[in-house]
């Protein structure tokens, strides 16, 4: 499978997902405009990163990003979506991740108010619990639980 580089001119387009907050999600996150990413959330959503605690708020979210998210460009690729109890709608997507230490395959869940803003993303890496640690930052320290 090969991903596509994006440049501030090509459109992104993911395979399966129309819903242009979703799009938004990963063509600002990848320039870098954390405040517009985080914007995308309900006022109280939820990102659940890997190696992380949930963190909720819009505020909080785009510190978290503007800390842990400078070297992250994410190359989605394909998704589907399945409506869900009252009026929220799941979204489904998979691709990979690159950091300036690594790559991994990523599957990124999200859920949608009617409104159409993220009220939980949970992005989970694509790899066994050896090779996550292999993966992670240097300069970090991670326990993964048996």
């Amino acid at each position: 499978m090969t991903f596509t580089k994006f440049s501030s001119l090509t459109k992104l387009q993911i395979k399966g997902v129309t819903e242009p907050n979703i799009v938004n999600y990963f063509t600002t996150l990848n320039a870098g405009e954390f405040t517009k990413t985080a914007a995308l959330f309900a006022e109280d959503g939820v990102m659940n990163p890997p190696f992380e605690s949930a963190i909720v708020g819009v505020d909080a979210i785009a510190t978290y990003l503007e800390k842990e998210a400078q070297d992250i460009k994410a190359y989605p690729q394909q998704g589907i979506s399945e409506n869900l109890s009252d009026y929220q709608i799941q979204i489904q997507v998979t691709g990979k991740v690159e950091t300036s230490w690594c790559g991994v395959n990523v599957l990124w869940l999200f859920i949608l108010n009617q409104n159409k803003q993220i009220v939980d993303a949970r992005i989970k890496l694509l790899a066994s619990p050896q090779n996550l640690l292999s993966l992670r930052p240097p300069d970090k320290e991670y326990t993964v639980d048996h």
